[in-house]
């Protein structure tokens, strides 16, 4: 029964882009894209958990090497952060482009061209943070990193939720994990290069050369879908204006806010986490650096196991459940990571907090991606990612504000009343154009 109220729900939902006469039979009449081998369909995943990883790999890749580009081109701590946000605004205009791109030049061709335009970034930061020192070659190289990683971000969570759609089962939060593995990965070769003395002019054109070799190797695996020509076939060369004005109206959409709002609160807890919690536990509650480093580690195992694990659990409970129950988790360890004050309090607290905004963000890439158009998707995609990502960027620094003035356990209160909004927003993720029954088994 619930699968026809889902039905229902995302037929009315799209009325209005159906003839007056035979509304509800809109999207019964396109015709179903034939069910791909299972062979396909492991392929198919296996490609997109590559492309995460690539990202992350890259991402990792560039940060951890911060500190020698920074050496040697003489930058201050604000010169560094100016840098970067010039990298954080290329990303989000990344995420606006997305889904002209691909509507314009498809996933496949899409996804190589953006991820090689960060392999070619990391060359010129590379080069820029090396043999030619120039904070210009730099900044022009993180403005084509984070644009094409900003860009692949929308790519891959698109084509990641289709796949998901066929294959019948959840794997948006592994995939999502597989982002973490490479940011791992990427780290911990970077730690290598820098105790070998490696300078970041021979690194990061090693690390660019793997992701545009990935990259091309992996989309071979990604679907070329007939259907994608059938959807754009009454319209073909549809203007610009037309394409820009779709892609705005998506924000007009309430349940699509609603879904930003889970995004929002969680991303907020997670980006607050990965920036505040060693100090927090210094600071705030007067323990060691090695302990606080030791908690944070706890933080990102956490919330790496819990996307590993977590798809099985969003197939048997549904996704609004699982959202509201890793809230009511966020917000009991948050809590205890505030007000405990022993230090098994702040470790099992850290843990609970992990878990509880663990699948916020994939889960909320799945729900904005579960619509029949495929060109909607990618803008609903794109918009609920630059809320996702304007909360990463803006909460790290919220929580350094209020933590200067009301102290950094204080500060991060605000987490909790976030928490509990994505929570109550939960419903808006309700599963919509479920595949069918007999799919799930295969």
């Amino acid at each position: 029964m619930s699968q026809h109220r889902d039905h229902a729900e995302t037929m009315s939902e799209h009325d209005r882009h159906a003839p007056a006469s035979g509304a509800d039979d809109t999207a019964a009449a396109r015709p179903a894209p034939p069910a791909r081998p299972r062979r396909e369909l492991v392929a198919w995943r296996n490609a997109i958990f590559a492309i995460f990883f690539l990202s992350g790999f890259s991402l990792a890749s560039w940060v951890a090497r911060i500190p020698a580009i920074r050496d040697a081109v003489g930058l201050s701590t604000q010169g560094v952060g100016l840098v970067i946000l010039m990298g954080s605004i290329a990303s989000i205009v990344g995420l606006v482009a997305a889904p002209w791109l691909m509507a314009r030049f498809g996933a496949r061709l899409g996804m190589i061209g953006v991820l090689v335009t960060v392999a070619v970034g990391l060359v010129s930061v590379g080069l820029g943070g090396s043999v030619l020192p120039s904070v210009a070659l730099i900044v022009l190289g993180l403005a084509l990193f984070g644009f094409g990683n900003g860009a692949v971000d929308v790519m891959m969570n698109v084509e990641g939720a289709e796949a998901e759609r066929e294959l019948g089962k959840t794997v948006m939060p592994l995939m999502h994990a597989f982002f973490s593995f490479g940011t791992v990965a990427g780290a911990s070769l970077a730690a290598a290069a820098s105790a070998l003395g490696l300078p970041v002019a021979v690194h990061l054109p090693a690390i660019a050369l793997v992701v545009a070799v990935g990259i091309v190797i992996a989309v071979r695996f990604v679907p070329l879908r007939e259907e994608l020509g059938d959807e754009t076939a009454d319209q073909p060369h549809e203007p610009l204006g037309v394409r820009i004005r779709r892609s705005l109206s998506v924000w007009t959409d309430v349940r699509l806010l609603l879904i930003g709002v889970v995004m929002l609160g969680m991303s907020f807890a997670e980006g607050s986490a990965n920036d505040w919690i060693a100090l927090a536990v210094v600071d705030g509650h007067g323990l060691d650096a090695t302990t606080g480093a030791a908690v944070f580690t706890v933080f990102t195992i956490a919330i790496t196991g819990a996307r590993v694990l977590g798809g099985p659990f969003i197939d048997r409970f549904g996704r609004v459940l699982m959202l509201q129950v890793m809230a009511g988790i966020g917000v009991v360890g948050l809590a205890l990571f505030i007000f405990g004050t022993q230090p098994w309090m702040l470790v099992v607290g850290t843990l609970l907090w992990g878990i509880g905004c663990s699948l916020a963000f994939p889960v909320g890439m799945s729900a904005a991606a579960d619509v029949p158009d495929r060109a909607d998707a990618a803008a609903r995609v794109s918009a609920v990612a630059m809320i996702g990502y304007c909360a990463f960027l803006v909460g790290p620094p919220l929580i350094g504000f209020l933590g200067e003035h009301f102290g950094i356990l204080n500060g991060l209160l605000v987490l909790l009343g976030l928490m509990v909004m994505a929570g109550i927003a939960a419903p808006a993720a309700r599963e919509r154009n479920r595949v069918a029954p007999q799919r799930r088994g295969r």
